[in-house]
């Protein structure tokens, strides 16, 4: 098939067209005068207008170098196009949406929780590596090292369909740098990843369903923090489910985003029992279980990064940590096809 019209079929499945009009309209709407008064709409609306320009800006380069492409381009073009051909197996409800990561140390004291920031680091570096914009909403650091538990947010397109299959337990074999006789050590971590909402339309929550609980932020200091009630727990009754923020020394700041992260954990639990509407989860909701590894990264007494879903794997668990993840995540989203 000719590359142009491998681009045109391209541009087809991801409604290309159709983002360029978006793109005109909210170019449109942020001449008005009033724009910015409302912040969170603004944005909501710069967010948009960057992902969409993301995602048009690489056809259109590639429509004008494959236009003027010799022989010897041709590869390189072919490889840009196969990665772009992995958006047209986004078509989840919210795969397009940006993406909260909650994380869990397991058992294992020390070592569990350093692997466990370890983790955390490997996604905040992917997002940098992505271009996408990443922060940390709240953490519980570990009595010496490394995070008993922490929750990122990663605004991008299609950032929660890259990584949503992320979510299972991924486990870490190494010599124990906090063992005194160097013995190797097994340490288990949780990921849970969830599509983040931006619009409170998408998913509505009663307030009566919530309950709020403000207390005093902890940390490593730095200004409010332990000082004043800035950091908030919400609480959805029906569910048990709970959402915290600590981070941002404005507590309606961590209420925003509590509630956030709050809305994707609920928007998570209904995508996997495949309903609408949350009044059909009230009394349903179970913790999640620990269960199988999904991956394992193994630094003695070899190195290895395996996927036990996919059996993708990599011999450079130093670059997998540094956030090179694209082949397990390609791999993972071709098996469910």
């Amino acid at each position: 098939m000719d590359i142009l019209q491998k681009l045109e079929e391209l541009k087809l499945v991801l409604k290309i067209e159709e983002n360029k009009k978006r793109i005109a309209e909210i170019e449109e709407e942020m001449q008005a005068a009033d724009f910015w008064n409302n912040q969170e709409v603004a944005s909501e609306r710069t967010r948009e207008l960057k992902n969409l320009k993301t995602e048009v800006n690489k056809i259109v380069e590639l429509e004008e170098l494959a236009e003027m492409a010799g022989s010897e381009d041709i590869k390189s073009i072919e490889d840009e196009i196969k990665k772009l051909e992995i958006y047209t197996y986004f078509s989840g409800k919210y795969d397009d949406h940006s993406v909260i990561i909650n994380f869990y140390a397991g058992a294992g004291g020390d070592d569990a929780q350093d692997w466990t920031e370890m983790l955390m680091r490997m996604y905040l570096r992917w997002a940098e590596n992505n271009q996408f914009e990443a922060k940390v909403l709240s953490e519980s650091r570990g009595g010496i090292a490394g995070i008993k538990s922490a929750t990122i947010e990663i605004d991008g397109l299609y950032a929660y369909g890259k990584l949503k299959k992320e979510s299972g337990v991924h486990r870490l074999v190494r010599l124990s740098p906090f063992n005194a006789k160097d013995l190797r050590q097994t340490s288990f971590s949780l990921v849970e990843v969830m599509p983040k909402i931006d619009k409170d339309s998408e998913l509505v929550i009663v307030d009566s369903d919530i309950r709020i609980d403000v207390f005093r932020a902890g940390g490593h200091g730095g200004q409010s923090v332990n000082t004043t009630d800035s950091a908030v727990r919400i609480t959805h009754l029906p569910t048990k489910i709970v959402a915290q923020s600590q981070n941002e020394r404005s507590q309606l700041q961590n209420k925003q985003n509590a509630m956030s992260v709050l809305r994707a954990r609920l928007a998570k639990l209904l995508e996997d029992q495949h309903i609408d509407q949350l009044n059909e989860i009230r009394g349903q909701f179970s913790e999640p279980e620990w269960g199988s590894q999904i991956r394992s990264y193994i630094l003695h007494p070899y190195k290895l990064v395996k996927d036990h879903r996919t059996d993708f794997e990599s011999k450079n668990p130093d670059g997998v940590l540094a956030g090179d993840l694209e082949g397990f995540i390609e791999a993972e989203i071709r098996r469910n096809f």
